[in-house]
């Protein structure tokens, strides 16, 4: 099981980070670039395309494991990999189309963020494309909430909001080189881990599949960034992350009969979400429109304190670390643990919140 869950990873890495080194040379012969503006922070034409690499892999790895698992280990080809492992192909099979659901979400998805990157669609048009893409996944794909939600299609649309915010969480997150990607790696890697304390294969497996085609991708997006991945990749991406929060099991592995564990994707997620709500309600607040880009995220008002683009990145990495290894731990400890954990959480957002409040002329910025 092992040697498989290394094999995903490796292969995502570096499928990933080949097809990123290729779209980036693409990106510059063909001039689809991302020049400076007022409403962004960096000031060299930077290709884009980024999410063309994160797509082409998803969707390559995906579709080589079910064709994989279908005409090869079903059939008998490779039954000593069965044997390996505590997949049972018959369990996978079932979930093929599920799989199929999510493909066609992604390239959907996909499609809407590079149109949007090429053409800036209005914000109404790409958030009626969201909302139905997470509808569709959330009914069709099980990629929803059901704790003590009887009907379905309420369920699918409570799922649906949910999925939509993540997604323009990690689209706001795309405002500094690494950090979209690098809080979804880590917020993955936090989900993973609750996928795999519960033995859930498939989606511990996507976790996999998802933190490697990122890590290959940061290759060349950490500061300072040689490719950006667009709308194309951070709508993707932001799916990915709530696909992963809504099909991970966290109450099921507790180890009490309380519900707090199914608080762990929104405290492993406090930073991106905190980052999203405050940058809208600030924007509100000032007259604009929360739908149009500035300088005014976490990570700009960091890199006004003097810090540097790495600097900033890890600072954000380090305070999603913070929350995120709290939510770990929410399966595992009694109603005074989760309540220190609720507390390190906020704490931690309130130490961003002062930072906020120091920058002066905020209003000024983009």
């Amino acid at each position: 099981m092992a040697l498989l869950a290394i094999a995903l990873l490796t292969g995502s890495f570096v499928l990933s980070a080949v097809l990123t080194a290729v779209v980036k040379k693409g990106a510059v012969r063909t001039g689809f670039v991302s020049r400076p503006a007022s409403d962004r922070y960096h000031q060299n034409v930077i290709p884009l395309g980024g999410g063309i690499a994160i797509v082409a892999t998803l969707v390559a790895v995906i579709l080589s494991a079910i064709v994989v698992v279908k005409y090869l280990v079903v059939p008998g080809h490779f039954e000593w990999l069965s044997k390996r492992t505590t997949i049972d192909p018959a369990d996978f099979l079932a979930r093929i189309d599920e799989l199929l659901v999510i493909l066609l979400s992604i390239v959907v998805l996909f499609v809407l963020g590079l149109w949007d990157d090429k053409r800036h669609l209005g914000p109404f048009f790409k958030l009626g494309v969201q909302f139905a893409v997470a509808f569709v996944a959330a009914a069709f794909a099980e990629i929803r909430v059901e704790l003590f939600i009887e009907s379905r299609v309420f369920a699918s649309i409570l799922s649906a909001f949910w999925i939509v915010l993540i997604m323009n969480a990690f689209n706001f997150l795309d405002n500094m080189d690494g950090a979209s990607a690098g809080i979804a790696v880590i917020t993955s890697s936090i989900l993973f881990t609750a996928a795999a304390f519960s033995g859930q294969i498939l989606v511990g497996g996507l976790a996999l599949v998802f933190i490697g085609t990122l890590l290959g991708f940061l290759v060349f997006n950490f500061p300072p960034a040689g490719i950006f991945m667009g709308d194309a990749g951070s709508l993707v991406v932001g799916f990915f992350v709530a696909l992963l929060s809504l099909r991970t099991t966290y109450y099921h592995q507790a180890q009490s009969n309380q519900l707090y564990p199914v608080f762990m994707p929104l405290v492993a997620l406090a930073v991106p979400l905190y980052d999203f709500i405050s940058v809208t309600l600030l924007r509100i607040s000032q007259g604009k429109s929360p739908f149009v880009g500035d300088t005014q995220h976490f990570s700009h008002r960091l890199k006004r304190h003097g810090l540097t683009d790495a600097q900033t990145i890890l600072t954000l990495y380090l305070a999603t670390l913070c929350t995120g290894l709290g939510a770990t731990f929410l399966s595992q400890v009694n109603l005074a643990g989760a309540v220190l954990i609720f507390v390190q959480t906020i704490l931690v957002l309130s130490i961003i919140a002062v930072f906020e409040t120091t920058v002066k002329n905020d209003k000024e910025a983009g």
